[in-house]
């Protein structure tokens, strides 16, 4: 018998070579310093280039036509529902297993976020759950691709259409994924995506809006710069708020943004080995494996636990002795939405117009999302970017806890 590491074992996981995030590289300086010297800081300074290039970039990157950079993914998302004319006291599907962004970002436009279940075979919205939950007061989803694995447009998008709908994909974490050979963002009226710090394009924070349709993009336009275009001097022509990416943002996201391609052939080549090993682990489950996935983006990589074929630790005692092996894994999420304080009765009806129809979220039963509650195991990305074949340590520290579960 091996003593576990959490009892004063060795750790199994002591060779995992996971790099820091986010990463200084001599681009990023490069970059950085030549926004910096240029004196022009704010996008809509003449000569000031450096958002501009990296909305061109993304979008290339992306096979988008209009690109908007913003100041953070959440208003990447209010920014899109009000281009997609979202009204006060108008319903948003959204899925109960993510950020608080994703529904937070209707209720500060004065919608109602209407929670609906997740498959925890990939984590994403479920699109039976979607048609259960349509009513008259619905105007709009907002699907997440969730840790980077595409969400099921071929299902979701004849929904949207049926229905008349407006579509917004949360890609917050998917850079770079792709359905059918089609990138993530551009199937939906808009993709939306996030640049915080642990996401793999990384700007400390940041966002961008990406849409096909020239309209969108130019009254997204105007909703990001207090209501005007763009070098229209001081002609507003609707109210709004100041949404702009600083310069310098723009500059260390255009470093960050062209190495994306390279690290996600390494995360994609690493993820095959784990789920290899993952997969000769009973009473360990990854995600659904779906052809249509041509490409993949990262922001977490998660799998879910059997307590019961591993002899009954629970999911929590389970992650204790993995990150006591040197595993960096967590649980994700520690609520559904629909426990959120955040969105009991009384915050959302300080959002809406008086009458509005609000649902008693605490009441709801999700089983796809309560399932993953108690099953998921989450890594970040930046164990997929792991040295050589360290990514097997992961499945080596598993089978160790799983060997001695007696132990705890």
């Amino acid at each position: 018998m091996t003593k576990l590491a959490i009892n004063g074992g060795p750790k199994a996981a002591s060779d995992l070579e996971i790099p820091r995030w986010p990463q200084c590289t001599e681009k990023s300086k490069e970059y950085v310093m030549d926004s910096l010297e240029s004196e022009k800081w704010c996008r809509i300074i003449d000569g000031a280039d450096w958002v501009d290039r990296f909305e061109e970039e993304f979008a290339d990157l992306h096979d988008a036509e209009h690109a908007i950079a913003v100041s953070n993914g959440t208003v990447a998302i209010e920014l899109a529902l009000r281009a997609s004319g979202l009204e006060p006291g108008d319903e948003v599907l959204v899925p109960a297993y993510t950020f608080i962004a994703t529904a937070s970002a209707v209720a500060c436009m004065g919608g109602v976020p209407k929670f609906v279940d997740v498959d925890p075979d990939t984590f994403n919205i479920d699109p039976e759950s979607v048609r259960e939950n349509i009513t008259e007061d619905t105007v709009g989803i907002v699907g997440v691709h969730f840790g980077g694995y595409p969400m099921d447009v071929d299902e979701l998008l004849p929904i949207v259409e049926e229905h008349g709908l407006f579509f917004i994909e949360d890609a917050a974490h998917a850079q770079g994924s792709a359905w059918r050979g089609q990138k993530v963002g551009t199937f939906g009226d808009f993709g939306t995506f996030s640049f915080q710090q642990s996401k793999s394009v990384a700007g400390g924070e940041g966002g961008i809006v990406v849409t096909d349709d020239e309209v969108l993009a130019e009254e997204a336009s105007l909703v990001h710069n207090i209501g005007r275009p763009v070098g229209a001097g001081y002609k507003h022509t609707m109210l709004s708020s100041n949404y702009r990416l600083p310069e310098l943002q723009g500059a260390l996201l255009t470093a960050q943004l062209e190495k994306l391609p390279a690290e996600n052939e390494r995360r994609q080549e690493n993820e095959r080995r784990l789920v290899e090993a993952l997969e000769e682990i009973e009473g360990i489950h990854t995600l659904r494996e779906d052809d249509r996935i041509t490409d993949r983006g990262y922001c977490v990589y998660n799998f879910r636990y059997d307590a019961e074929a591993f002899g009954g630790p629970s999911r929590d005692r389970f992650l204790e002795a993995l990150r006591a092996e040197g595993v960096p894994a967590s649980s994700g999420y520690g609520l559904p939405l629909y426990k959120q304080p955040a969105f009991s009765r009384a915050q959302l009806g300080s959002m809406v117009p008086p009458g509005t129809d609000i649902p008693v979220n605490r009441h709801l039963h999700l089983p796809g999302v309560e399932e993953i509650m108690e099953t998921n195991i989450r890594l970040s990305h930046t164990a997929l970017l792991a040295e050589d074949e360290s990514i097997l340590a992961i499945p080596r520290a598993i089978e160790k806890v799983k060997r001695n579960a007696d132990q705890l």
